[in-house]
């Protein structure tokens, strides 16, 4: 077998090229590094540490090149240390250095492109950047895209935000995208008056965020805090409510096309430049600034209703979601209505009043019980900042007002309500203090007393309560220690005043959101110790069995559920890290969950009650604030509002 080429050529040299020699030497070299011998460099990655040949190493890394032609000394041991890599991503890279082979599990990829980043090999962090895309899909493109921000790659991001553009609706039913701060704004339109196109509209929203931040002093975070009303009036300006009145921010077209304008902070201006103007510079739609501190972009717009938007978009350098509902009002010109004050922002203009904000309730309440009797809808107990409640609440969707009923006679919370042959029954949950609770009580209506009922074999909180077939049945919830779920599952008989038990549960739960349905129980979602559940269990009562069925697209502890249209509405929540505005439907026929319109504002504990042919969501904890605030849910056009429709003769 020939082992070398040679060549003769007229001048008398021999030419020859050993096309084994560089394979079997770079394989004898990445041997020696791994053997430590000859090695000239030591490289410590949190508390590893990898020997290595310098020269090899500055061949492929001009990060590296730099700091060893810097040393003063050209003898001994090199050492480089890096804290924030990780150490096989980093071996990853030293095998390609040698080997200029790039072999890394799809888990360890992000990291080898950190790594190559900090190293400055482009190569290496191009082709891992390129196995990225590859592997993106909707549900991971929000991760993606927050990887690639921060590692600043601008020609991944543009790729992933095209991607974003063409796949927004489906992308926003994903978890990750459920989870991004929200900026809800209702806008009014003056009669015969449209929304315009996505691009415009959202650019004038981020004009007036801009000014709402640098002019105004607000925060973003203030901004999302809760439904932002502005007005849209029919010369195209588009005006900030709470300003109306006193002196208008107009956000309009220029006459040479529609601009974003970034201006400076007032700290800034004052610091950096005190001759210019307030306005700054303006830039193109949907720029990317050159340095990501302050950047304002439009990523993705969709259009769902004739009057509802959607849109990515990146807010003073957050990524969040702005959602746009646009809203009719009776009001010729905001300019000359002076009655268009703050208040716009938290309740409509006298004029219309068939749609006006629910009522609150007296009492913020989180962990409440909630139940519908006859058509109205029962809010009791719950916590607030300062204690458990006894107070039980009773709204009326007629006249939109908040009643006082005889409270309970012991202070509860995180438990859960059911109506049982004409009567409310609570059960467990905490007091507050010290201890969970095993005592029970039911409420009769027409005498508007409570009396206790069988108390439970052992305390317990943040179990399901649910009536079926004469029964309640009282299922999971957490052990007297808090620290973990139960499958226990008891049946109470109010008739014969007896407590015994059912099948267990098949997965350990508390704070799970249960319900009857078409004759059999579902247990939802829930807490296995403090792990989100998505699952779902369905009890039969005939053969006492639990059964796991399509479990929910988003695990949630603490939410809310209602029965509607022969479908089971799951909303709220909380997934181990934030409360959850968003919702879901479940399809007992089809075995499918849905996303639906989400809720106004994200709710953790909250209740959730059909009462007529509404759903509304009531009470529960936001993330910052305890919630007295209601809102419901419009079937026709999937979205959920706080405003209510009386009849003309009621309101008056």
């Amino acid at each position: 077998m020939e082992l070398y080429q040679e060549k003769m050529v007229p001048n008398g040299y021999l030419s020859f090229e050993d096309e084994q020699f560089i394979e079997s030497s770079v394989a004898k070299l990445n041997a020696l590094r791994k053997s430590g011998q000859f090695c000239d460099v030591k490289i410590q990655v949190c508390g590893h540490e990898m020997l290595a040949h310098r020269a090899v190493l500055a061949c492929c890394s001009p990060y590296l090149f730099e700091i060893f032609n810097s040393e003063t000394e050209s003898h001994g041991i090199s050492h480089v240390k890096f804290d924030d890599l990780n150490p096989e991503a980093v071996e990853v890279l030293l095998n390609y250095a040698y080997t200029s082979q790039l072999r890394a599990e799809t888990e360890l990829v992000k990291d080898v492109y950190s790594a190559a980043k900090k190293l400055k090999v482009d190569r290496v962090k191009q082709v891992c950047g390129d196995y990225l895309l590859s592997k993106m899909d909707v549900q991971s493109c929000i991760s993606y895209r927050n990887f690639v921000n921060a590692m600043g790659d601008w020609r991944l991001l543009s790729k992933i935000d095209g991607y974003i553009q063409e796949h927004l609706l489906e992308i926003s039913e994903e978890e990750d995208f459920l989870k991004l701060p929200r900026l809800k704004l209702e806008i009014m339109l003056e009669e015969n008056v449209s929304l315009p196109n996505n691009g415009k509209l959202y650019t004038k929203v981020i004009n007036w965020v801009q000014c709402s931040i640098w002019e105004h002093g607000q925060s973003l975070e203030t901004l999302m805090d809760e439904v932002q009303t502005l007005y849209y009036s029919a010369d195209h300006k588009l005006l900030d409510g709470h300003v109306l009145g006193e002196h208008n921010d107009i956000f309009a077209d220029d006459e040479d096309g529609i601009q974003l304008v970034q201006k400076k902070s007032p700290r800034e201006s004052d610091n950096k430049h005190p001759g210019s103007g307030s306005t700054g510079s303006a830039l193109p739609t949907g720029f990317a600034s050159p340095s990501p501190k302050h950047e304002w972009k439009i990523i993705a717009t969709e259009k769902k209703t004739n009057k509802t938007y959607l849109c990515l978009a990146v807010l003073n350098s957050t990524l969040c979601v702005i959602f746009l509902h646009g809203r009719n009002t009776p009001l010729s010109s905001p300019l000359n209505t002076p009655r268009l004050m703050k208040s716009l922002s938290l309740e409509i203009p006298p004029d219309d009043l068939n749609d006006k904000i629910m009522s609150p309730m007296h009492y913020a309440r989180s962990g409440l019980g909630t139940a519908e009797l006859s058509g109205k809808l029962i809010a009791a107990g719950g916590y607030n900042r300062e204690e458990c409640l006894r107070t039980v609440e009773c709204y009326d969707p007629g006249t939109n007002d908040w009643t006082f009923l005889s409270p309970m006679k012991t202070p509860r919370a995180r438990f859960q309500m059911s109506v049982l042959m004409g009567d409310l029954y609570v059960v467990g949950g905490s007091n507050g203090q010290s201890d969970d609770l095993s005592c029970g009580e039911k409420y009769d209506p027409k005498a508007n007393t409570w009396t206790p009922v069988a108390e439970l074999r052992t305390n317990r909180c943040n179990a399901g309560v649910c009536a079926l077939h004469g029964k309640l049945y009282i299922i999971g919830g957490s052990d007297p220690y808090g620290q973990k779920g139960l499958k226990n599952c008891d049946v109470y008989e109010p008739l014969a005043r007896s407590l015994t038990s059912c099948a267990h549960l098949n997965i350990r739960r508390h704070q799970s959101a249960v319900c009857e349905l078409n004759n059999y129980i579902y247990i939802i979602g829930g807490a296995e110790s403090w792990n989100c559940l998505n699952s779902v269990e369905r009890y039969n009562p005939e053969n006492d069995t639990w059964t796991l069925v399509a479990p929910m697209n988003v695990a949630r502890r603490g939410a809310g559920v209602a029965v509607f249209e022969g479908k089971l509405f799951v909303g709220g929540g909380f997934d181990g890290t934030r409360a959850l505005s968003c919702v879901e439907s479940y399809d007992p026929v089809k075995n499918e969950w849905k996303m639906i319109g989400s809720m106004t504002s994200p709710r953790s504990n909250a209740g959730l009650v059909s009462v007529g042919n509404h759903v509304y969501a009531v009470g529960g904890f936001d993330g910052n604030e305890f919630l007295n605030t209601i809102e419901v849910y419009n079937l026709s056009i999937n979205e959920w509002s706080p405003y209510t429709k009386l009849s003309r003769s009621k309101a008056l």
